[in-house]
């Protein structure tokens, strides 16, 4: 057991075991994971090591079927881990001790931000924990969209071809890193990323998404779901790429405007849509664009062994170090 040296009003070099310690400093604080696609073992166990580590409590709430459920567990909890499942204002308000909220992943668009700032829920997210496993999947949809969707017959090599990343954070970084490998010419357009760091990345900036859109061969969407891109893959930007386009598609449902692009599909029997998403339109899709498109049936960008474990410590850590330190580092509401 690890030793922690630490202060009394008695005692200036007293020493304790870790987990005493925490608990004189603090009161037991009671950490809810609750995940209806649960995480794997070996995640449980090393969330489980941060929390109890620290002198806390961990609670597990897995597979769960119902908002009802969620609300009974979380209503003592102290802190919350969750991977996509919905904190919304109902649930908020059934989280009476509720100090802090973290998502194992980089989006966060589940909770509902301006219901935590009003009830003083810190809320967090893991960036770059999952970048690499969405990354992969990402060149992985690529080679299968070339490869004409493994069916017999002869397709193209990425080696070469442009592709266009619109949006440069953790995962647009690793995907250029990936395609570089791959031979191909990489462009990026993302508003808030400075030139610089994408020329130092190896990969050409480009000035707006219009501009991404008419030189890529393959754009891989990693934008967030913000009220500026919700809608924002559209008939007029996607129909601007060349002959035999392919939009891939590891990002968020809602910045597709799905009618639009199947209008565009429609018209240009060239173009490609991939995806690990599956759009409302799913059904539609596969019926009038059968060889031209795919998505996966759940959402797989993040589910990997590395990830699903990166992830959960990441939160874990972040959770404790909040309580022990006040960091805010990775808060997402105001």
């Amino acid at each position: 057991m690890s030793y922690y040296t630490y202060r009394t009003p008695d005692s200036y070099n007293k020493t304790a075991p870790r987990s005493v310690f925490y608990t004189t400093l603090v009161k037991k604080m009671k950490v809810l994971v609750a995940t209806e696609k649960p995480f794997a073992k070996v995640a449980v166990d090393g969330i489980r090591k941060e929390i109890e580590a620290a002198g806390y409590q961990l609670a597990l709430l897995e597979k769960y079927t119902s908002k009802d459920q969620l609300k009974e567990a979380v209503a003592d909890a102290d802190a919350l881990i969750i991977r996509s499942d919905i904190v919304d204002a109902e649930v908020l308000d059934a989280a009476r001790q509720l100090k802090i909220v973290v998502r194992a992943g980089a989006g966060y668009d589940n909770i509902d931000l301006a219901a935590a700032t009003a009830r003083n829920v810190v809320a967090m997210n893991t960036p770059g924990q999952n970048s690499n496993a969405v990354a992969e999947l990402a060149l992985g949809l690529m080679v299968y969209a070339v490869r004409n969707f493994y069916n017999g017959t002869s397709g193209t090599e990425l080696m070469g071809k442009t592709l266009g990343i619109h949006a440069f954070g953790n995962v647009g970084r690793n995907v250029a890193r990936i395609a570089k490998g791959f031979g191909m010419n990489v462009i990026a357009f993302d508003a808030y990323c400075p030139d610089e760091a994408m020329t130092a990345a190896g990969v050409t900036p480009v000035h707006s998404a219009e501009e991404l859109y008419a030189q890529a061969d393959i754009v891989s969407l990693h934008i967030p779901a913000t009220p500026e891109t919700r809608q924002s893959i559209n008939y007029a930007l996607v129909s601007r790429m060349p002959k035999g386009g392919i939009l891939v598609n590891t990002a968020r449902k809602e910045v597709i405007n799905e009618d639009e692009l199947i209008c565009l599909m429609q018209e240009r029997t060239d173009i490609r849509y991939v995806t690990d998403i599956m759009p409302a339109s799913d059904q539609k899709m596969q019926e009038l664009f059968a060889g031209r498109y795919f998505s996966t049936p759940k959402k797989m960008g993040a589910q990997t062994a590395e990830a699903n474990i990166n992830a959960g410590i990441a939160a874990a850590r972040q959770i404790v170090d909040y309580f022990l330190n006040g960091n805010e580092r990775f808060r997402v509401n105001k």
